[in-house]
């Protein structure tokens, strides 16, 4: 395609260059993480557990209500890697945590 091709585009309902289009969709690829109750997740939020968790290999039970400080988004939809005292490397599933805002 050159560029003086266009495409029309369903999803905004314009026409836009060839080239436009080609580079779309990598940007459609980024993974969504939601949390327990649908709120969208980003790197540096905060989050609270809604439920007692044991760590395997740590020895230890985070409860209910405990916040995490400045989370990271891992390219899984349900995993994010955060730090908490006294456990390294400590990966919690989405469903187990609510976005505090």
């Amino acid at each position: 395609m050159s560029d003086d091709d266009y495409v029309y585009d369903e999803a905004s309902g314009e026409w836009v260059p060839a080239s436009q289009v080609a580079a779309g969709p990598a940007a459609d690829d980024a993974v969504v993480v939601r949390d327990a109750v649908g709120n969208v997740l980003a790197d540096g939020d905060q989050v609270t557990l809604i439920k007692d968790l044991t760590v395997k290999g740590a020895g230890q039970t985070l409860k209910r209500g405990t916040l995490i400080k400045s989370i990271r988004l891992t390219g899984d939809d349900q995993e994010i890697d955060c730090k908490f005292d006294g456990i390294k490397g400590l990966v919690l599933r989405a469903e187990f945590v609510r976005k505090r805002t």
